[in-house]
């Protein structure tokens, strides 16, 4: 053993030397002494191997185990360090192009939104708009065109959030107050059959007096709004024609078919420009927090795109009972120049918007799911209006806070009378033992909100519950295998007549007709 580690230090002591050496000389003459090397390594070996023994020889195949081992690792260490240079050189080469590859994509995306603009303008136009520019200003993020335009302005060049920065500067200038006029503190009843003369006088547009008072009254009872129907019924007009009404134009936002997530919606942060991607929707939420009036965004064939992935978060923070909540995650650090109603990297969303959704029903969209009719109102609309005689009407400009408080006081002064609520538990407990379907708080909070307001604008009470049952349960009767349930289905029609009268709920009866027929 002894004669081992004799070998093992002189060895080691030879090789380190000569490892030194051959660093030392590698530009001169790199390969001349590896055979003279080689040869004195056997030399080494020859003399202490035949004094080994046993235990030595045991040494021996670990140590060259251990030692090939040892070079191994050195190449490789010096191959993976060849690559990490290499790859970093390629990235930062690759970095370069692709900046400039976003630079020249933006330019003509703003160049795509433009043109969309235009063509948008045109097709509004052939409603019967009578300024179909007002509706381009809207779909360009709601308030003139100008501020949108690219500005050659050295201080938004190093912004992260150029657009928003241009909404300050914008409303630094302006004074928003809204102060009503006597003559325009309308009543909710006043104000639906204002708005209806007002869309047919100037917009050439047709509503029944029901819709109107479905419209307001999904307006107090909750801030996101979808409207159904096939395609040329008035879905799309209706929000433009109420933003004209209010001297708001709607932000228009056309809702795309690749749309997967927020950052479709919301826009995104770009780490190579370093710059926030804002959208027109961002746009048109962040300049609501300006506005004291009542701001519509419309997300133009919402079901495009599956509503429960770009829209999701919206929908879970606008459930939260404390407005102070509603806020939208940006960015996640703060700079000293990034927009003034940007609180750490947040954006809340203001109590004066409504987002409205306009749907068609048809091969090429996907189904609206549950969870959004749930916390939704929807409009279904199935013919097109029907020409009245009417009288040339002034838009009205108001505060949304004097909108919201005739929500609140309709909720005070009309509640749900006790027998109605009892009948109506009745109607809940005939679904629950005859369909096994049960809704929960949420659409019972939402009754209770939307029929005070329905009967503020002049309708009655039992066509507002009438409305919540056919489209908030009625609805989810669509996923059931109805041929299976004809009998249940006959014995709903003749509960609604024992409980609320033969000519009540007309809704709801015609869906119950169009069930048995669909499964006849």
């Amino acid at each position: 053993m002894t004669d081992f580690f004799n070998y093992l230090k002189e060895i080691l002591v030879a090789f380190f030397d000569n490892l030194g050496k051959w660093f030392y000389d590698r530009w001169a003459y790199p390969w001349t002494r590896v055979p003279a090397e080689f040869t004195q390594y056997n030399s080494i070996f020859r003399a202490y191997s035949n004094g080994f023994g046993g235990g030595g020889w045991v040494m021996f195949v670990i140590f060259t185990i251990l030692f090939v081992g040892l070079i191994g690792a050195l190449l490789f260490l010096l191959f993976w360090l060849i690559r990490k240079y290499v790859k970093f050189y390629k990235t930062q080469v690759d970095k370069d192009r692709l900046r400039d590859e976003v630079e020249k994509l933006n330019v003509e995306l703003y160049n795509a939104i433009q043109e969309k603009n235009r063509v948008l303008a045109l097709q509004v136009g052939q409603l019967g708009l009578k300024k179909p520019e007002d509706v381009l200003n809207a779909a360009a993020g709601g308030k003139g065109d100008q501020d949108n335009q690219p500005q050659d302005d050295p201080t938004l060049s190093n912004a992260r959030f150029p657009r928003l920065i241009q909404v300050d500067r914008k409303y630094a200038e302006l004074d928003t107050k809204i102060i009503m006029k006597t003559e325009d503190m309308l009543s909710l009843e006043d104000i639906t059959k204002r708005f209806r003369m007002f869309a047919a006088s100037q917009l050439g547009l047709y509503y029944t007096i029901d819709t109107m008072r479905i419209l307001f009254s999904a307006m107090g009872t909750g801030h996101i709004i979808i409207l159904e129907g096939i395609s040329g019924t008035g879905k799309t007009s209706l929000p433009y024609a109420l933003g004209r009404f209010f001297k708001n134009p709607a932000a228009i936002c056309s809702v795309q078919p690749s749309w997967r997530d927020r950052s479709e919606l919301l826009g995104y942060y770009n780490d190579f420009t370093k710059k926030f991607t804002e959208t027109d929707f961002l746009r048109a939420v962040y300049e609501a927090t300006y506005r004291q009036d009542a701001n519509l965004i419309v997300l133009d064939e919402m079901n495009l795109a599956r509503i429960e992935y770009y829209f999701a978060e919206f929908l879970s923070i606008m459930e939260m009972p404390n407005t102070s909540e509603w806020k939208i995650n940006l960015i996640a650090s703060n700079r000293s120049d990034d927009p003034k109603h940007l609180e750490d990297g947040k954006l809340l969303i203001p109590q004066n918007i409504w987002f409205v959704g306009t749907a068609n029903n048809d091969d090429s969209t996907f189904t609206i799911t549950d969870k959004v009719y749930d916390r939704a109102m929807s409009l279904f609309f199935s013919n097109k209006g029907i020409a009245f005689e009417k009288e040339f009407t002034e838009a009205l400009q108001m505060p949304a806070s004097y909108l919201e408080k005739l929500f609140a006081d309709a909720k005070a002064a009309n509640p749900i009378s006790p027998v109605t609520l009892k009948k109506f538990d009745e109607l809940d407990t005939f679904v629950i033992q005859n369909f096994h379907l049960a809704f929960g708080n949420r659409i019972l909070k939402q009754m209770n909100c939307f029929v005070p307001i329905f009967v503020a604008c002049g309708g009655k009470e039992y066509d507002a519950i009438d409305y919540i049952f056919s489209t908030k349960v009625m609805k989810k009767f669509e996923t059931f295998n109805l041929s299976f349930l004809r009998n249940e289905l006959a014995e709903l029609d003749h509960q609604l007549t024992r409980l609320f009268g033969k000519t009540e709920f007309p809704l709801t009866r015609d869906k119950i007709k169009y069930f048995l027929k669909m499964n006849a």
